[in-house]
């Protein structure tokens, strides 16, 4: 079977849209063609940088500081970012702001106080002059689809699939921090990024789906990081063969590369689908310059991609699904001996007993939602496969989110929701639950395909601690109707006659549900009306600046190759607790080192009683041997700031929710020590709540509970950081000088890291103003 994605090596040029020239051949094969500029002229014909051009204020574009058109945030994370705002002295939002409540809408924990956060957002956003969309009128990025989307734009949003591409906007998942600074009108800084092409040709087959063809890029782009932090920009004639809905598809499954954001060329079908909605005067025409270099290239075959499956415990775990039925037995035991890592011992997950005796893999769930899986045309591929089919009445059971009330509508209206009722699905409200863990969570050693964006370690809300562990893969809706219909036994889509496929459904959209339920205050500020307070939201606890030296003792170690940000800090019924920052703080590391928490707890203890004029005794013993290694500043213990700090190889691959870094925070964490950071959005929420992004080569010396000493290290934040000294001080009192470095970091992020958090950084600046 012919691999479908081929990565070039070194950079492209594309000419007139359609010919890809690397640039290793231009001076060999190419003699004869037009003369081609200099890549640093030729990277100006990129559909990326003339919208970062058009959004930057820097004036030099090697440096963006990029102000947004949109931001959006969902009921996860909008009550930090308006209390962090607020603390900042903002005063209205100064751009559309949408609040959507499909995260912990269904949190059934904590009593009042899921409602209580919308009904804060509420007077939020008419306090403040916000969008608000209630809970079950629509996932967050589906609205942002239908609603606020358009040609040239930029948005940024508090959650890592913020991905608009296919409709021609460049979309970026931060934390909240970053909205903040928007909110504030400060920028967004960031260096130019690398832009990759991915080309795109041929056509799909019938009954291959964009999450086919997202598995496939993924897995090929993941492990080798060939498009971290870069924009990946959709090109090449196989872009006209997809609908508009159907790149959204694909488009939002980018996150899952660690790219930074997505553009796609547009087309008339691209003004089809914003006419549709209204907003036909937010198209205009994308395309590369007639010849546009790219700082590498992602070829993507699309005729040769077949229905995929990624099995748990990572999106990038990709097979097509007849390679895992001709290989069933190797790639479950696979799976099984990485379960057991994730289970620590705890918690096991069988799948080989999955096999049937025809030699088959029964399914016991499937799940079509969020804003990969519920889109219009993968619900409807769905209803028409199970029209007149049943599910069966055994373990298999399906559910159906669609991605918002008005493509709920429409399915309604055309009898899609009939048909997969009658065949035994359940047709729920738009809610973004089964993809982090809020719904839908499946049995103990079940497996569970979906057409959702992730299949993270207990992502779908399984708890090792508590002797349960489940497995999720991620397929097209195609495929996972499919297999529904044949009760649950897997079963590619492409197994089902030719002739069940069409993709270009006929939709109408419906935008009553939004007239009549969202709050579009935008532009209508009423900043006389006080905000309303349930019992949990807390406001964030003081955080000291960062002194000159610092203590740190290591309350973790994770020498897994990444650590995600489920990991970090866990989703599902913890979303509850998303609005009182101490509450949150006890979830920290709990699926994956559920001892962290307590020892975080005995270090801010020790800063406690060094703030109140005490050299803790537990340390004093650290201090002796640090003088005596000549460590400086060592001697001066009472001026050393004492914090807890983790190690982890990669951490933050995953979601851009903050919390993964302010709980570490509110904790007293000062700072992490990686070898690298997974993402860019990870570091940026590490940097905003205050704590230093080390990283250090090799592997560490150090264990949990020893001591790593920085002295001087505000100084080291002024200049150069590429070499910073530290001293480790073990347990059994020996002591090592080791070398720490800070990747670069903008002047603001300097200033945040040495303020404390980002809170502390505003509250200073508007006292100096």
């Amino acid at each position: 079977m012919a691999e479908p994605v081929k990565l070039y090596n070194g950079g492209v040029y594309l000419v007139d849209g359609k010919t890809i020239i690397s640039e290793e051949s231009v001076s060999g094969a190419m003699q004869d063609a037009p003369q081609l500029p200099n890549p640093d002229v030729a990277r100006e014909g990129t559909i990326a940088y003339g919208i970062l051009a058009e959004h930057n204020t820097s004036g030099d574009m090697g440096r963006l500081r990029l102000r947004f058109d949109a931001l959006a945030s969902h009921d996860i994370t909008y009550v930090g970012v308006i209390q962090t705002a607020k603390a900042s002295g903002m005063t209205e939002f100064p751009v559309p702001y949408v609040l959507t409540n499909c995260h912990n809408t269904l949190c059934a924990v904590g009593g009042t106080i899921n409602e209580d956060d919308h009904v804060f957002g509420l007077s939020a956003a008419k306090k403040y002059g916000g969008i608000f969309v209630p809970p079950h009128i629509a996932v967050i990025h589906q609205y942002m689809r239908e609603m606020q989307a358009g040609c040239g734009k930029m948005i940024l949003g508090t959650d890592s699939h913020t991905r608009y591409g296919a409709l021609g906007t460049m979309a970026i998942g931060e934390g909240g921090g970053e909205l903040v600074k928007q909110l504030l009108r400060d920028t967004y800084d960031v260096a130019y990024p690398r832009v990759v092409a991915v080309y795109l040709e041929g056509a799909p087959a019938p009954g291959v789906g964009p999450q086919d063809i997202a598995l496939a890029i993924v897995r090929a782009v993941f492990d080798c990081g060939y498009v971290k932090n870069a924009v990946m920009e959709f090109v090449g004639p196989g872009v006209a063969s997809m609908p508009t809905d159907y790149r959204n598809g694909v488009d939002v499954m980018t996150t899952e590369t660690t790219c930074l954001t997505s553009i796609w060329r547009t087309d008339e079908d691209t003004r089809s689908y914003l006419a549709e909605h209204g907003r036909e005067a937010d198209y205009r025409e994308l395309n590369p310059a007639s010849v546009a270099y790219y700082d590498g290239c992602v070829r993507v075959d699309l005729s040769a991609v077949r229905p995929m499956i990624a099995l748990p415990f990572h999106p990038s775990n990709a097979y097509a699904i007849e390679e895992l039925n001709a290989n069933l037995e190797d790639i479950l035991h696979e799976v099984e001996l990485r379960a057991a890592e994730v289970g620590g011992g705890r918690a096991s997950l069988s799948l080989l007993d999955k096999i049937r005796p025809d030699g088959r893999l029964q399914v016991q769930q499937g799940v079509i939602a969020g804003c990969s899986g519920g889109n219009f045309t993968n619900v409807m591929q769905a209803a028409r496969v199970l029209k007149g089919k049943t599910c069966g009445n055994g373990e298999f059971a399906l559910s159906v989110y669609p991605s918002s009330q008005p493509v709920f509508l429409e399915m309604a209206s055309n009898g899609a929701a009939f048909d997969l009722m009658q065949a035994g699905a359940i047709v729920r409200t738009a809610f973004c639950g089964p993809c982090f863990g809020a719904g839908d969570t499946p049995a103990n050693n079940g497996l569970s395909i979906r057409h959702t964006t992730r299949n993270f370690p207990n992502r779908e809300g399984s708890k090792p601690g508590n002797g349960q562990l489940t497995g999720v893969a991620l397929m097209d809706a195609r495929s996972i109707a499919a297999t529904a219909a044949a009760g649950g036994v897997l079963t590619a889509a492409t197994d089902l006659p030719e002739d069940v496929w069409d993709e270009r459904v006929s939709y109408h959209f419906d935008a009553s549900a939004y007239e009549h339920r969202v709050y579009q205050g935008f532009g209508a500020a009423e900043g006389e009306r006080d905000l309303v307070y349930g019992p949990n939201i807390k406001d964030w606890p003081d955080m000291e600046p960062l002194a000159e030296n610092i203590l740190l003792r290591v309350a973790s170690k994770i020498m897994d190759d990444v650590t995600t940000t489920d990991e970090l800090i866990p989703s599902g019924e913890t979303s509850s607790y998303r609005s009182n920052p101490l509450g949150l703080a006890e979830f920290t590391l709990s699926r994956r080192d559920p001892e962290y928490v307590g020892r975080a707890k005995v270090v801010a203890e020790l800063e406690a009683q060094r703030l109140e004029g005490a050299v803790p005794a537990e340390v004093a013993g650290v201090f002796d041997g640090l003088v005596a290694a000549g460590a400086p500043g060592a001697d001066d213990p009472a001026s050393v700031e004492i914090g807890s700090t983790i190690y982890a190889v990669k951490p933050g691959d995953g979601s851009a929710r903050e919390q993964a870094a302010s709980c570490q925070r509110v904790l007293g964490g000062l700072a992490n020590i990686t070898c690298e950071y997974a993402t860019k959005r990870y570091r940026s929420n590490v940097m905003n709540w205050g704590m230093v992004p080390f990283q250090m080569k090799g592997e560490p010396t150090f264990e949990v509970g020893d001591y790593v000493y920085v002295p001087g290290i505000r100084s080291a934040l002024e200049g150069a950081m590429d070499a910073i000294p530290a001293w480790v001080v073990r347990a059994n009192g020996e002591v090592e000088q080791i070398e720490l470095f800070v990747a670069d970091m903008t002047p603001e992020e300097r200033a945040i890291v040495k303020a404390g958090c980002l809170i502390n950084y505003n509250r200073d600046r508007a006292k100096n103003n």
